[in-house]
C-alpha cells in the first residue's frame, strides 16, 4: 500500500495544505521550521492516532483552531482506499473511511501501516520505560488493531484503582485503618485490572519474543557486526517482597520469565511467566496484589502491572541505556524501527501490504557509514518518505520524487500549493 495523496487542513502550521506523493521515494526539502515534520507527522497519525512528537492531541491543532482534518488517498494494489480523521478539542477523534458515515478513530488502526524514524527516536534508547511500552503497544496495534482496545479498557481501570488508592489512603492516615468498603472496592478493582493486565502482559511477552530475531538481524545490517542486540522483557510480577523496588528475572531468551510471589505462610513459588497462559497470570497479578496492598495504600499508586514494566535493550553484554555510544545509540534506535518493519512485512508478506517508511530528518544525524546502510536497506520498500533541510544529504540510493516545502505550503511539480 502507498500513500498518493495527502490533504491537512488547520494541522500544525498548516490551514489547508495538498501534498502528492510517488510510490518509490519523495523526498520532502525544505529549510528548518518550514513544515517538513508536520508533514510526516500527519502520514504518521493516520497509522497510529498519536504523534511522535507530542503525547496529547492539542498542540496537533493549529492555534485557535477546534478542529483539524488529515485526509489521505491510498493504493493497494488496484484498490483506492480514503481515510479521513478529525482531531478535534475538547471531544473525541472521529474518523470516515471511504467517505461514510463518522466512526470511532480507532477503528481505522490497520488499514494503514507505518514505520516512522525520527530524532526522537534516541528516547527509545536513553528514555523512561514509558516510550519503550508505547513502543510495544503502538507495534500490536498495527499488528493486532483490537490491543487498542485493551490498552484503552487497561488504561481506564489503572485510573480507576489509583482513584480507590488514594481515597484509601486518605482514609488510612485519618482514621488509621482502611475501611472494609475500600477493601471490598479495592477486591473488583483487583480482579479488572488482573484480568485486563494478563492479556496486555501476555501480548507484550509474545511481541518480544517474536521481535527478538529481527532486532538482531537489523543492528547487524546497520553496524559491522561487533556486538549483538538483544531485549528482554522486565515485568512487575518480580521475585520480591517490596514491588515499589524490584524488577524481575529473565529467562535465557531475554523475555520476562521467572517471578515469584510469596503466599500468606511465606512460602515462594518461582514462576516462569513467559509460559504461562492469561488465566494463570491473572492469578499472579491478583497475588502480586495482597503482597503490595500496604505499600500501595501508603503510596496511593498501583505498584504492580504493565505500566510498571521495562523493555531492557542488551547491547553485548551491558544495558544500552548509559552504556551505548551516540553512534550505538542510533543504531539501536533505527533496529528497532527495522525489526518493526520487518515483522509486519512477516505478518503479510504481500508486497501490497508493506508500510510505508518514513524517515524524517534521520540521515543529518548519522555518519557517513550508517547513512549508506540505511539508505541500501530501505531503498527497496514500496513507498518511502525522506525530509530534509539539505537537499544533499539525502544518499543517493533514495533519488526520486522531490517536493520543496514553503511555509505554509509546498511546491508539487512545480506548482505551489
Amino acid at each position: 500500500m502507498f500513500l498518493e495523496h495527502l490533504s491537512l487542513t488547520d494541522f500544525r502550521s498548516y490551514p489547508s495544505v495538498e501534498l502528492d506523493l510517488a510510490q518509490g521515494v519523495t523526498v520532502l526539502v525544505g529549510s528548518n521550521g518550514m513544515g517538513k515534520t508536520n508533514l510526516v507527522e500527519a502520514i504518521g497519525y493516520l497509522s497510529t492516532l498519536g504523534s511522535h512528537r507530542v503525547s496529547l492531541d492539542g498542540p496537533l491543532l493549529r492555534f485557535g483552531a477546534e478542529q483539524a482534518l488529515i485526509r489521505a488517498r491510498l493504493r493497494k494494489g488496484s484498490r483506492e482506499l480514503t481515510l479521513e480523521v478529525e482531531i478535534n478539542a475538547g471531544r473525541a477523534n472521529r474518523a470516515r473511511i471511504n467517505r461514510a458515515n463518522p466512526v470511532r478513530a480507532r477503528n481505522i488502526l490497520g488499514l494503514f501501516r507505518t514505520v516512522l524514524f525520527a530524532p526522537e527516536d534516541l528516547a527509545l534508547v536513553k528514555g523512561d520505560p514509558s516510550g519503550r511500552r508505547r513502543f510495544l503497544d503502538d507495534l500490536l496495534n498495527a499488528l493486532h488493531p483490537p490491543h487498542a482496545a485493551l490498552t484503552a479498557d487497561y488504561e481506564r481501570v489503572l485510573k480507576q484503582r489509583n482513584a480507590l488508592l488514594k481515597s484509601a489512603k486518605s482514609a488510612h492516615f485519618s482514621r488509621a485503618g482502611v475501611s472494609e468498603s475500600h477493601e471490598s472496592t479495592l477486591a473488583v478493582w483487583d480482579h479488572h485490572m488482573a484480568q485486563t493486565g494478563a492479556q496486555l502482559l501476555s501480548a507484550r511477552i509474545a511481541l518480544v519474543q517474536r521481535i527478538q530475531p529481527h532486532l538482531g538481524h537489523a543492528y547487524a545490517q546497520l553496524t559491522d557486526g561487533s556486538k549483538v542486540l538483544s531485549a528482554r522483557y522486565v515485568s512487575s510480577l518480580m521475585d520480591s517482597d517490596d514491588p515499589s523496588t524490584a524488577t524481575s528475572g529473565t529467562d535465557d531468551d531475554g523475555v520476562a520469565g521467572v517471578s515469584s510471589v510469596t503466599g500468606n505462610a511465606g512460602d515462594s513459588a518461582p514462576v516462569d511467566i513467559s509460559q504461562c497462559s492469561v488465566e494463570e497470570l491473572a492469578e499472579l497479578y491478583l497475588a502480586a496484589f495482597q503482597v503490595a496492598r500496604r505499600r500501595e495504600i501508603e503510596r496511593g499508586i498501583s505498584l504492580v502491572g504493565p505500566h510498571r514494566d521495562e523493555l531492557e535493550l542488551i547491547l553485548g553484554s551491558a544495558p544500552a541505556k548509559g552504556y551505548a555510544s551516540h553512534g550505538e545509540t542510533w543504531s539501536t534506535a533505527l533496529s528497532l524501527r527495522l525489526a518493526s518493519y520487518y515483522l509486519m512485512m512477516e505478518e503479510d508478506p504481500e508486497p501490497d501490504a508493506a508500510p510505508v517508511l518514513i524517515l524524517d530528518d534521520v540521515f543529518a544525524e548519522l555518519d557517513a557509514a550508517r547513512r549508506s546502510k540505511l539508505a541500501h536497506i530501505v531503498a527497496g520498500a514500496q513507498q518511502v518518505v525522506v525530509t530534509a533541510a539539505v537537499g544533499a544529504d539525502i544518499p543517493a540510493e533514495l533519488e526520486g520524487k522531490r517536493v520543496t516545502v514553503y511555509p505554509g505550503g509546498v511546491e508539487n511539480d512545480g506548482h505551489q500549493l
